[in-house]
């Protein structure tokens, strides 16, 4: 009988192999040095940005107001004493259009003179630009009749217009205010005319300009306290 050979000092065979699903991992993946110097780069610059802007907030805090300020008790802070002498007792007739922004401000007064069915009306308006200069269109706006003449000594420019004894009035520009103050005599309608007729008693109004001025001189003062 033929036994099956003796596997004697034979050659050995190795385990075999164990099959898995898993892929065996991959080998780490280079950084790419630039991206990351790009976004480094883009963060530096947003946060210089950031700062730069916040410097210049800092260094840049608007025009020069001269003292001037906000006034929300304008009407109040009227002291028409000048024009009072001329036309009669002063009477607050109402405010005006108000403006609060952080760009601008205004607020404006109605104001009468003397007995009301005989006195004279009269209407300021105070503003005040806190971020635009209003030095390069105030004459243009203010003289375009070619009538107003400029009045030394009171605020940078200043303009006066008149007409006869029927009213006037006064502009100013100081720095980032500007001032306007006009008078004029009061009428009333006449149905059965059809026609408008002076109620107002007759006052010389030449050199009215002064008083204007005094008051005006002395509300500019006011603003800056």
């Amino acid at each position: 009988m033929i036994s099956e050979p003796e596997l004697v000092g034979g050659v050995g065979f190795d385990a075999p192999e164990v099959l898995t699903e898993a892929p065996p991992p991959r080998p780490p993946r280079a950084r790419r040095p630039w991206l990351w110097a790009l976004g480094g780069a883009v963060l530096a610059s947003a946060v210089w940005g950031g700062g730069l802007y916040a410097y210049q907030q800092r260094q840049d805090p608007g025009p020069d107001l001269g003292g001037y300020r906000d006034a929300a008790d304008f009407c109040r802070t009227l002291k028409l004493k000048a024009l009072e002498g001329v036309l009669g007792k002063a009477g607050q007739d109402g405010d005006g259009a108000s403006i609060k922004d952080p760009a601008l401000f205004q607020a404006g007064c109605s104001i009468t003179f003397g007995p009301p069915d005989k006195g004279y009306s009269a209407s300021i308006t105070y503003t005040l630009h806190k971020k635009a200069d209003p030095g390069p269109e105030f004459a243009p706006k203010t003289d375009q009749g070619g009538a107003a003449q400029p009045v030394g000594g009171l605020g940078e420019q200043a303009f006066f217009d008149q007409s006869g004894n029927d009213g006037a009035q006064l502009v100013v520009l100081d720095g980032q205010a500007e001032f306007e103050l006009g008078i004029w005599a009061q009428y009333n309608y006449d149905s059965t005319k059809g026609e408008a007729t002076q109620s107002t008693r007759q006052i010389d109004l030449s050199g009215i300009d002064v008083p204007m001025t005094q008051d005006l001189l002395a509300l500019m003062a006011a603003l800056k306290k």
